[in-house]
């Protein structure tokens, strides 16, 4: 697993930048992805992948710890969907 702060060190490196011209870097992009998926807009990166909004149903669940039904509340997630460029990388 590649923490926040590895992440940041690797992107510096990589575009020769400074880690905190980085760290702005990243934080504008996740707050771009946030603010797009919450006005309902995909943020496609071509080659890469698609980040989109997906919408769970409300209906009825099980607790496991006591077996009890309860409601499950609508809700909406993120989900990322592979792009076939990242995809060919992780499978040579």
């Amino acid at each position: 697993m590649t923490t926040k702060a590895e992440l940041i060190a690797a992107m510096a490196d990589g575009a020769g930048i400074t880690r905190d011209q980085a760290k702005k870097a990243l934080d504008a992009f996740t707050q771009t992805v946030e603010s797009s998926l919450k006005s309902g807009k995909d943020v496609r990166l071509v080659g890469f992948g698609t980040f989109a909004v997906s919408e769970r149903k409300a209906g009825m669940a099980r607790n496991p710890r006591t077996g009890e039904s309860v409601h499950r509340p609508a809700s909406k997630t993120a989900r990322f969907r592979v792009g076939e460029g990242l995809k060919t990388a992780l499978n040579g």
